[in-house]
């Protein structure tokens, strides 16, 4: 009998698999929900081991505090602002979705009204609002995908900070390790093919051949779920004549 497949062995909660939430710095997310217009101050511009982009805390005027995604451009001591019906869409600002003027870059886009910011939090990346309608927004992501969203969904003036990221070189294999541990991601990702028979129904050094897609059936067990899962057709198309 075959050992469990990595991707299970990931579902079961091991702390092999397990991200270290508990060396991150908090959970970034906007200010709660507030029918009032609210003024806050950049304290801080912070590094998180958790996150791509930097990091800035912001404490308001009445005492709350939050960590944010860090737009391009900011400072310790700016003043960002969080609410309903702010006239002007300035760098850093969060505003309703409804009161975001068209073609503005925005970013950490609330799926639901009142949830944090869900979309578009990656270093160096941003949306777009491209209509505006009585019920729904539509904004345009970084893959150029379109999406509605509620008018009262929150989103954040600018474009994130650290751009770029991804265009310097990591060299060596040893800096991708340290990069990947941080997060507990699982690296190196080992193809089924080049795995022994015991772990992957794909891996065998009997013959040259591998890693055949083979279709897998909708009830198959657990462990041969590998490779084109339950497809709904096969073969070659038939041309029209």
């Amino acid at each position: 009998m075959g050992k469990r497949l990595i991707q299970q062995a990931r579902g079961k909660g091991s702390p092999t698999y397990r991200a270290p939430g508990h060396r991150y710095k908090g959970r970034v997310k906007f200010n709660p929900v507030n029918k009032t217009i609210l003024k806050g101050i950049i304290t801080d511009i912070i590094h998180c081991r958790g996150h791509s982009a930097p990091l800035i805390e912001i404490k308001f005027e009445n005492n709350e505090r939050s960590l944010m995604v860090a737009p391009e451009g900011v400072k310790i001591g700016d003043e960002i602002i969080s609410g309903n019906n702010i006239e002007e869409a300035k760098k850093g600002y969060i505003m309703n979705l409804k009161d975001i003027p068209e073609g503005t870059m925005i970013f950490n886009i609330e799926s639901q009204p009142g949830d944090g910011g869900k979309f578009v939090r990656a270093s160096g990346s941003f949306a777009k609002v491209i209509t505006k309608l009585n019920k729904f927004v539509i904004v345009q992501f970084p893959s150029k995908k379109q999406k509605k969203f509620n008018p009262n969904c929150r989103a954040c003036i600018g474009n994130i900070a650290g751009g770029g990221r991804l265009e310097k070189p990591l060299l060596k294999a040893g800096f991708k390790f340290f990069k990947m541990k941080a997060k507990n991601k699982l690296w190196p990702k080992v193809s089924g093919g080049a795995q022994n028979a015991v772990d992957h129904p794909f891996g065998t050094s009997r013959s040259s051949r591998k890693s055949k897609a083979r279709p897998c059936p909708r009830n198959a067990p657990p462990g041969r779920k590998v490779g084109a899962l339950y497809a709904k057709r096969t073969g070659r198309k038939k041309r029209k004549k």
